[in-house]
């Protein structure tokens, strides 16, 4: 249970330190330029390209029963979200306008991103080291 604990925290920090930096650029560039629905559109599969990607290097060093690779996936999605929750009031947007964003198009689209992110440790063979 610890390793898949463990795991799900590694996972989502080192998935949300790539999703900053491309929601760095989604925000600050590609959405001014092709609006925010198309750059979350844009984001979501570079996103969990590395979320596969990191998914699998990880269950390759410690390989998880389909049990453990839940508790990781469900860790990693409560991680990320509080990291979110927090970045979002370290910018100074109120919890309220934080939890609304979710209500709009392009909200949608990345929280359905964030659940396919939870889910995939479910679907991840680990590569043969």
């Amino acid at each position: 249970m610890m390793t898949a604990l463990s795991l799900g925290l590694r996972y989502s920090v080192g998935v949300f330190a790539i999703a900053f930096a491309l929601g760095t650029i989604r925000t600050l560039w590609l959405a001014p330029a092709i609006g925010a629905i198309a750059a979350v559109a844009m984001e979501v599969p570079l996103i969990l390209a590395v979320s596969w990607w990191w998914g699998r290097r990880l269950l390759a060093r410690q390989p998880l029963g389909l049990a453990g690779r839940a508790v990781m996936g469900v860790t990693a999605f409560v991680w990320l979200m509080l990291a979110e929750f927090g970045l979002a009031m370290a910018f100074g947007r109120a919890p309220g306008a934080y939890l609304a964003s979710f209500f709009t198009a392009d909200g949608l689209l990345g929280l359905a991103g964030q659940l396919v992110f939870a889910a995939l440790p479910l679907f991840i063979k680990p590569a043969r080291r």
